[in-house]
């Protein structure tokens, strides 16, 4: 997760950005800023769905091949 600082930032920014405007400097920031948080949140997504079992309401393993397949290359 990113740092709550960095977040505090990017509402900061936003807010100011809706409000009287943003710096050329500023904006950057904002978006250097905005990529970081995307990263993070991307990764965080993957984890939790490499992490994640399919099981039927027969109590079946209905995980896709493909999910197996990335499980596996990880463990190794």
């Amino acid at each position: 997760m990113l740092p709550k600082q960095k977040l505090n930032r990017i509402n900061e920014l936003s807010k100011k950005a809706k409000s009287v405007g943003l710096t050329s400097e500023e904006k950057e920031e904002q978006q250097s800023l905005r990529q970081q948080y995307l990263q993070t949140f991307r990764s965080s997504i993957k984890n939790t769905l490499e992490g994640v079992t399919i099981i039927d309401p027969n109590g079946n393993d209905v995980t896709p091949q493909k999910l197996k397949d990335v499980k596996k290359h990880n463990l190794h």
